[in-house]
């Protein structure tokens, strides 16, 4: 198949590598909105719980070796390049740097399953702003969301099953499976496919890990509490499960595509902690991070679009 590109770039949030950075990447997400210091302050403490390093950078380069390796495999000699939203590599920086080794046509991967302005038109954006700064003539085009393709689907799935054996079976029919994703303001969701992609995703996970009783919850909240914003939140849902006599919960954050802070610390800390007091037992599920099922996905999706672009030439 012909290929009219020159190389991808994994398009993500970015994330601290250690403490020193908290403060610097923080302000960065949080620059031009009105976030309080004391609110920052409390947000740096969940990454210092873990020494300030997420898992989320180190995970986006291994997703991105493995991709660059396939599509080798497959006949496609594409560089793979990580630009990111708020801390290094900067999305600006991998798109000079793309420049200075002659990349005129660019596939964007935005490390995102669900579509929202805050998940994939912002990221977007930055793109175009970024190459409107350097003028640089860029052409770029971006594939779409996985949220329901079969090999996300089977990786997810693979991923809860592998935690729902460590239940005794004789639980299994007190035992719920919840998936979560990122809670994003009301008027955003109404605007965009991100709360029925998530819904999709979910109802295709469970159906493939065979369990009849799921249900979805929202996580990682934040913004002004006077605006609505998706709900139930994951910790109100665990509460709602012990009274209804759950004894186990599978919590699998399917909205995200690999694990970083609000993972580790929205469930393994302030879940884990919501549940123990509830006496239920949970039970993270991995999310896809590196699996290779997940970068086949991203090579089909790549290839997919090579297509797409070759049949409108």
């Amino acid at each position: 198949m012909r290929n009219n590109f020159d190389a991808i770039m994994m398009i993500g949030y970015g994330a601290p590598e250690k403490k020193e950075d908290i403060m610097p990447f923080l302000r960065n997400v949080a620059s031009g909105r009105p976030i309080p210091e004391d609110r920052l302050r409390e947000v740096a403490h969940h990454y210092e719980i873990f020494d300030g390093k997420s898992p989320l950078n180190e995970f986006t380069y291994k997703q991105a070796r493995k991709l660059e390796k396939l599509l080798s495999v497959w006949g496609y000699d594409l560089p793979v390049y990580v630009g990111m939203r708020n801390w290094h590599p900067f999305i600006r920086d991998s798109l000079e740097r793309m420049r200075e080794e002659g990349v005129k046509s660019l596939i964007g991967l935005i490390m995102a399953v669900y579509r929202s302005d805050a998940s994939w038109e912002r990221y977007m954006r930055d793109v175009s702003d970024a190459c409107e700064d350097l003028k640089m003539e860029l052409h770029v085009e971006y594939v779409p969301p996985l949220f329901n393709h079969p090999l996300f689907i089977e990786g997810s799935a693979a991923k809860v099953m592998e935690r729902m054996g460590d239940i005794p079976e004789s639980r299994l029919d007190t035992t719920m499976l919840v998936f979560t994703a990122h809670s994003i303001p009301k008027r955003m969701s109404d605007s965009s496919p991100y709360a029925l992609q998530f819904e999709t995703s979910a109802m295709l996970v469970a159906d493939r890990a065979r369990h009849k009783k799921w249900t979805v919850a929202y996580q990682s909240r934040s913004g002004s509490p006077n605006e609505e914003w998706l709900e139930p939140d994951v910790c109100d849902v665990i509460r709602n499960l012990a009274d209804r006599g759950f004894t186990d919960i599978v919590i699998q954050p399917i909205g995200f595509v690999c694990d970083h802070i609000e993972v580790l610390f929205d469930i393994g800390v302030e879940a884990s902690e919501a549940a123990r007091e509830c006496g239920v037992n949970l039970y993270r599920a991995e999310t896809v991070n590196d699996d290779d099922r997940y970068i086949k996905a991203l090579g089909d999706g790549v290839l997919r679009l090579i297509d797409s672009e070759n049949s409108q030439q």
